[in-house]
C-alpha cells in the first residue's frame, strides 16, 4: 500500500508530536509513525523537568550559556547553545497554551528545581513526572487535530532515497534525498510505502543498547541506524550520558530513574556503610555533572567490589519529600523502601544520547528533505555532556526551528512517484526468534562491558570484533527473512552499537561523558581512583 502526506514524522514523542501540531494543517497533512503507541516514548519517562531562564531577578541567559558549555566540556557549539537558551521561554509560552502544567508556588510564580551543572533554579517541572505530563497534553491536542493521521504500531524499516532507485549512493554523493520511508505494519505484517514531502526523524535515543538504562525499550536508535545506513552524516556517538542514581532493583528493565531534581533538593550520595564520598572526586559534592557523578560511583562500587551505592535524602522533612517526589516514593514504597527512613540503593545506568544525526540550526540533516529533532539528533547543544533538564527544552526549541524552515519549502516540493514498492519476494519469516532474542542479549553485554562508563583501547577492541559477529549473522538473516519489528530492531541496535564504539575509538582523549584509561583527562584522573 501506497500512502501520500506533506510530512511525515517517524517518533512520537515530544520533538515529533510538537512539531506536527506546529505543520499541521487543512494544506498540510502529517503522518505520525509510533512503533508501539502514542505514550510509549522516552519524553514520557522524563521526570526532572525542562531548563529555562524564568526568573530573570536571579538568573539570566548568558548563565544558562555558561553552565551548558561546561557541562559539554566546552564542546558544545556556541551557536546551538545560544539558540536554545534564548529561545526557551518562548517555547515554554507555547508548552503552557498547549495545556502543559508546571508546578507553581503560592503566589503564582514557577515552582523552579536546581539540578547538577546549573548555577541557579531553573528547572520547571510537574512534580516528578513532568516528561508525563508534556506527553499527554500534547497527545490530547494531537488527537484533537483533524489534519495529523496516527499510525501506531507501525515500524519505520528504512528512509526511501535514490539508493531504491538504482542509484549508487555513498558518503560522498552529495545530494542524497529523502523521499519518504518503508514502513511495517504489524497487524497486516506488510511493508508499506510511506511518500512524503518532508520526513522527520524523531525517533529518540539509544538507550537499548545497554542491559542497564532508564530509557524505553523501544529506544533502539532506529531513526540514527536508518540515516546511518542512507550514507547521512552521524557524530558525537561517544558520548553516552549515564544516569548516576537509577534505582538497583536486579531484573527490572528498563531501570527506574531517581531524577537529578532529588540531589538539587538535597540528596547526599553514600557508600553502603553510610559515608559521603563525593568529596573526592568534585567540590560540587552530589550536584556535580552527571559524568563526574556517575564515574564517581562507578569507582565507588570498583573499589568496594559492591553494585550500588545509596542515595540518602531521610534528613529532609518527610512531607515534603513526599510532596516533591511522590512517584518515586510510592515506586520505592512498593519495594520496601521508605525513602523518608530508609536509603536508597542506586546505581548508574545509560540514560541519555548527547550525538545523533547531525543537523543544522534548523534542524536538517545532510540529507536533503530529511530532518532530525530530539534525541536521535546530534544538534551540537550537549558538546561532551548533556545538562541536566536540557533535553526537552532542545526538542521543542528545534522542533520549532524546522517546523519553521521546512514550512517554507514544502510547497515546492513534489512527491516522488517513481519509487518501488518494498520488495521480499522469496524471503521468509525468521522462525528462530531464539536467534534474535539471544543475539540481542549478546549486543547488551558487549557495550555494558567494553563500550559503558569507563573505556580502553582493549576493550573497544573487543567490542569490535565481538559485535562484528554479530552484524554479519544479523545482516544474512534480515536478507533471508520478511521483516519484524524484533528483527529490525536487532539490526538497529547493532548498527547503533557499531557507531558508538567506532566514534569512541576515533577519539583520542576523555572528554565529557567519554572517559578511556588509555588517554586518561588532566583535570580529573587524579580524583579517579581504582580505575
Amino acid at each position: 500500500m501506497v500512502f501520500k502526506y506533506d510530512y511525515l514524522v517517524i517518533g512520537s514523542g515530544v520533538a515529533g508530536m510538537s512539531f506536527a501540531l506546529k505543520v499541521a494543517s487543512p494544506a498540510h497533512r502529517v503522518a505520525i509513525i509510533c512503533k508501539a503507541t502514542l505514550e510509549e516514548a522516552n519524553t514520557f519517562f522524563a521526570q526532572g523537568g525542562v531548563a529555562s531562564v524564568t526568573n530573570l531577578e536571579v538568573d539570566d541567559f548568558d548563565k544558562h550559556i555558561h553552565d551548558t558549555m561546561v557541562a559539554g566540556d566546552w564542546l558544545s557549539d556556541p551557536q546551538a547553545v545560544e539558540k536554545v537558551v534564548r529561545n526557551a521561554p518562548g517555547q515554554i509560552k507555547e508548552l503552557l497554551e498547549w495545556g502543559v502544567d508546571f508546578d507553581r508556588k503560592e503566589d503564582g510564580s514557577f515552582d523552579l528545581h536546581r539540578e547538577g551543572g546549573h548555577s541557579e533554579f531553573r528547572i520547571l517541572h510537574h512534580a516528578d513526572n513532568t516528561g508525563a505530563e508534556i506527553q499527554q497534553s500534547l497527545i490530547e491536542r494531537i488527537k484533537e487535530n483533524p489534519y495529523i493521521d496516527i499510525f501506531e504500531h507501525h515500524f519505520a524499516v528504512e528512509i526511501i532515497t535514490q539508493h531504491h532507485l538504482g542509484k549508487i549512493v555513498t558518503r560522498r554523493t552529495p545530494d542524497i534525498t529523502c523521499y519518504g520511508a518503508y514502513v511495517l505494519d504489524e497487524e497486516t505484517e506488510k511493508v508499506d510505502t510511506f511518500l512524503a514531502k518532508i520526513t522527520v526523524m524523531a525517533t529518540g535515543g539509544v538507550g537499548a543498547c545497554y542491559t542497564t538504562t532508564t530509557n524505553p525499550l523501544v529506544a533502539t536508535g532506529d531513526g540514527i541506524a536508518m540515516v546511518y545506513r542512507a550514507k547521512g552524516t552521524v557524530s558525537d556517538m561517544e558520548f553516552i550520558q549515564f544516569h548516576p542514581t537509577a534505582l538497583y532493583h536486579p531484573g527490572d528493565r528498563p531501570s527506574f530513574l531517581i531524577t537529578e531534581a532529588m540531589r538539587g533538593y538535597g540528596a547526599v550520595l553514600k557508600t553502603l556503610d553510610g559515608k559521603e564520598f563525593m568529596h573526592k572526586y568534585d567540590p560540587r559534592l552530589s550536584l556535580a555533572p552527571r559524568d563526574i557523578v556517575a564515574r564517581a560511583i562507578d569507582s565507588e562500587m570498583k573499589q568496594t567490589g559492591t553494585d550500588h551505592v545509596y542515595l540518602d535524602v531521610t534528613h529532609k522533612d518527610p512531607e515534603e519529600t513526599k510532596k516533591h517526589f511522590p512517584n518515586i516514593y510510592e515506586k520505592c514504597l512498593s519495594l520496601g523502601i521508605d525513602i523518608t527512613k530508609d536509603m536508597i540503593p542506586v546505581a548508574p545506568a545509560a540514560h541519555y544520547l548527547c550525538g545523533g544525526i547531525k543537523v543544522d540550526l534548523d534542524g536538517q540533516s545532510s540529507i536533503d528533505r530529511l530532518y532530525a529533532i530530539g534525541e536521535c539528533s546530534c544538534t551540537g547543544l550537549h558538546g561532551g555532556n548533556r545538562l541536566a533538564s536540557n533535553s526537552l527544552i532542545e526538542a521543542v526549541v528545534y522542533a520549532d526551528a524546522a517546523a519553521r524552515h521546512s514550512l517554507g519549502r514544502v510547497d515546492g516540493i513534489d512527491f516522488r512517484n517513481d519509487v518501488p514498492e518494498w520488495n521480499d519476494e522469496g524471503t521468509t519469516h525468521p522462525e528462530e526468534m531464539v536467534l534474535i532474542t539471544q543475539s540481542e542479549k549478546e549486543v547488551n553485554q558487549i557495550m555494558g562491558y567494553y563500550v559503558g562508563i569507563v573505556r580502553s583501547d582493549l576493550r573497544l577492541d573487543r567490542a569490535w570484533n565481538r559485535l562484528d559477529i554479530l552484524y554479519q549473522e544479523t545482516e544474512r538473516l534480515f536478507k533471508e527473512s520478511k521483516p519484524t519489528r524484533a528483527l529490525c530492531e536487532l539490526r538497529n541496535i547493532i548498527n547503533t552499537g557499531y557507531l558508538i564504539m567506532r566514534q569512541a575509538r576515533e577519539r583520542k582523549e576523555s572528554r565529557g561523558l567519554h572517559f578511556t584509561v588509555d588517554y586518561p583527562h588532566p583535570e580529573t584522573t587524579p580524583n579517579i581512583e581504582g580505575f
